[in-house]
């Protein structure tokens, strides 16, 4: 972690962990739920926004209610890893859709992406017209998920968060 961010106690660990279960809850819910008064729960959750700690509140929504229940994991390959190449690939990424997640991996390929779509015959069209005409591209190996075991999990242990 930087050191230009403020210092973490339990409280703002208290806030964090329980914005990650539910940011719509009221101020006056926050507050008691973490021990503290609405004004310094408010003061501290203010703090959290403007340091970046906290950088928006979303939605969740379940992409199976929306028939987007093919998931596969692709790992790329690129011809060219120097950073103007990477900066273009993560460009042209970010403006694709179907990938949910994408990933800079030290390994045997140099991205694993999250790419979700409707089915199989969606997903080979994505495959073929948009990712595989990424900047770049060498090559891809594409894994199909069956099923998922957790997604969306809490933002995990603060504990050993300073």
């Amino acid at each position: 972690m930087s050191n230009d961010l403020p210092d973490l106690d339990r409280f703002d660990r208290a806030i964090l962990a329980v914005l990650a279960e539910d940011g719509r809850i009221s101020i006056a819910d926050l507050a008691r739920r973490i021990g503290l008064s609405k004004s310094p729960t408010q003061a501290r959750l203010r703090r959290l926004e403007a340091s970046g700690i906290i950088t928006g509140y979303r939605a969740l929504v379940d992409p199976i209610r929306l028939g987007l229940d093919h998931v596969a994991f692709v790992e790329v390959r690129l011809a060219d890893t120097r950073e103007a190449a990477l900066a273009e690939f993560n460009a042209a990424v970010a403006k694709v859709g179907e990938i949910e997640q994408a990933h800079l991996i030290a390994g045997n390929f140099d991205y694993l992406m999250k790419v979700r779509t409707r089915s199989m015959a969606d997903y080979r069209r994505v495959l073929a017209e948009v990712i595989s005409t990424l900047p770049h591209v060498s090559s891809t190996s594409t894994y199909v998920a069956m099923q998922a075991v957790k997604e969306d999990g809490p933002l995990g242990p603060l504990e050993n968060v300073t």
